[in-house]
């Protein structure tokens, strides 16, 4: 099996977990309680020996095959989607190694639950803000402009009178307004989220 099936298909795995995840935070918008009680609920899904040790191969393959491939990447392509299918790769790679490594710590050395607040800490709290909403929000967009970028260049036929690169279009713009949501809901509507003492350690406190 060549490096992009393998990529491909622990791509796969990922995605479906992404889905998932992001299913989640989108629920923030009725309120950190409400995520908390979506996050309990779909844990029993992924939360178990099991289905964290497939997640963490997924995420370990995908990290090296992708950047393997962006090293044999045809560098005669300029195309524009060619180019976003590199880069919001490299960006995810980036990502998954911080965000994966933040999460194992809180959850193994700072003993926290990596719930609701785990992320709101960093999103609601100056200077941090700063840094914590754009690393969330290119991640989120990433992932929309990657998975557009590869539909753009396998999809064959246009589907309701749009050609795969406008449909791509479509995908990040469906993105964009789900890096909203998210951002919405995880900030209390921009108006700020009251953070637990317990998660006051992520932000210095």
């Amino acid at each position: 099996m060549n490096l992009r099936r393998i990529h491909y298909y622990s791509g796969i795995v990922l995605c479906a977990f992404i889905g998932i995840h992001l299913f989640n935070h989108a629920y923030g918008i009725l309120g950190a309680d409400a995520h908390i009680s979506m996050m309990t609920f779909l844990r029993m899904l992924y939360r178990n020996f099991v289905a964290e040790a497939i997640l963490l191969a997924a995420c370990g393959t995908q990290i090296v095959t992708g950047v393997a491939l962006i090293r044999k990447h045809d560098r005669a392509d300029k195309s524009t989607f060619y180019r976003l299918q590199i880069w919001s790769g490299l960006y995810l790679s980036l990502f998954l190694m911080i965000h994966l490594g933040a999460v194992l710590a809180g959850r193994w050395v700072l003993h926290l639950d990596t719930n609701f607040y785990f992320a709101a800490a960093g999103l609601n709290t100056f200077p941090f803000l700063l840094f914590f909403i754009p690393y969330y929000s290119f991640a989120i967009l990433a992932i929309t402009v990657h998975l557009a970028a590869i539909h753009s260049r396998k999809m064959q036929r246009n589907v309701l009178g749009l050609r795969p690169d406008h449909q791509a279009l479509v995908m990040i713009a469906v993105g964009l307004l789900a890096t909203i949501l998210i951002l919405y809901g995880m900030t209390g509507h921009f108006q700020g989220v009251e953070i637990p003492t317990a998660y006051g350690v992520l932000v210095g406190k």
